[in-house]
């Protein structure tokens, strides 16, 4: 059975480290940010086996002027889970968990492989490719949330 339920910073770790810090170590899966109150972490579970994980942070972006902006770190599926819709999924919580804080733009540095990824779901590169060191290559991406109700 899968779920997705909120998990501790701490727990992300199981996934983050093999898939984002491989070889390096575990204090290194810890972010700046990981423990403020307003920050949430998401576990993708399968028999209760957790496989998937991502952060949603409250954190604005100055490149950007809207005023309840998240961002999104930290998002890894193990890897013989990969390619099977389940970081669609956590992505997609993350988006509704965001609307439900009336967020109006999703933003994070996606690493270059994973950017076609994010493209299929409808978010857009901003600017030219950076570097974060010890990690790679990566693109500024943002969705714009919309609320054609309000």
């Amino acid at each position: 059975m899968e779920i997705i339920k909120d998990i501790s910073a701490i727990e992300t770790f199981l996934v983050r480290q093999p898939v984002l810090r491989p070889g390096k170590p575990i204090e290194s899966c810890q972010f700046d940010g990981d423990t403020l109150e307003t920050t949430i972490h998401f576990g993708l579970f399968i028999d209760e086996k957790l496989i998937g994980v991502v952060s949603v942070f409250n954190n604005k972006n100055t490149t950007f002027i809207s005023p309840n902006q998240f961002q999104i770190r930290g998002m890894a599926i193990l890897p013989k889970f990969q390619k099977r819709g389940f970081g669609q999924k956590l992505v997609n919580h993350c988006e509704e968990f965001i609307q439900n804080q009336k967020g109006n733009l999703i933003w994070f540095n996606a690493r270059e492989n994973a950017v076609s990824f994010y493209e299929k779901l409808h978010y857009k590169k901003i600017g030219d490719p950076f570097t974060i060191t010890d990690i790679g290559l990566h693109y500024l991406m943002k969705k714009e949330i919309d609320y054609p109700y309000e």
